[in-house]
């Protein structure tokens, strides 16, 4: 058995990759045909539905990541990342299905890894330095780690906000169920 220190990974584009390329049809399998009181529900003040991660996802494809990456190869440190609207979906794509927002997410995913792959990441530029705004100095490496946990942590919160439209419905069981617990927002 691997000890947890021989577990934790730097990042590896293949590995990464086999996440990022799972994620549109994990969310498909998750949420297309469901009611739009599971996927427009949200768990309470402050905390996004179902859809609005979708949208959150669909428009960093389109704005983030590979945006990002681009600054990184092409200006080091010395050009700053845009800023990134955490929550421009909310107007963005108002007139949008869920289905739709789904498909393109999904085309927009297999675009953006297209676009990886060509731009031959090696070890070496993985260790290439950006600026972000907030956070200062990243490399290559952080940035496309954090896509990855990203895409992990927004279908986390699908499931948190899913479970949480039972939360009372479950009664006593809810001492047992750990994804009940208080929501994490955005």
């Amino acid at each position: 058995m691997m000890s947890h220190e021989e577990m934790v990974m730097d990042y590896q584009m293949d590995h990464a990759v086999a996440i990022l390329r799972r994620t549109p049809a994990t969310l498909k399998t998750l949420l297309a045909g469901l009611p739009d009181v599971w996927v427009r529900s949200d768990a309470g003040p402050g905390t996004w539905s179902a859809y609005a991660v979708v949208g959150h996802l669909l428009h960093g494809e389109e704005t983030d990541w590979l945006a990002r990456a681009r600054i990184i190869l092409e200006h080091g440190e010395s050009r700053p990342f845009d800023p990134f609207n955490r929550t421009a979906m909310f107007d963005k794509y108002t007139d949008y299905s869920l289905e739709r927002l789904l498909d393109a997410f999904e085309q927009a995913r297999v675009r953006n890894l297209e676009a990886l792959d060509a731009l031959k990441i090696t070890s070496e530029k993985l260790a290439l330095k950006g600026t972000h705004p907030a956070l200062g100095t990243v490399t290559l490496g952080q940035l496309l780690s954090t896509w990855v946990v990203h895409d992990l942590n927004h279908i986390g919160q699908i499931l948190e906000t899913l479970s949480h439209q039972y939360a009372q419905a479950v009664g006593p069981w809810r001492a047992y169920l750990g994804i009940l617990r208080p929501i994490v927002t955005e």
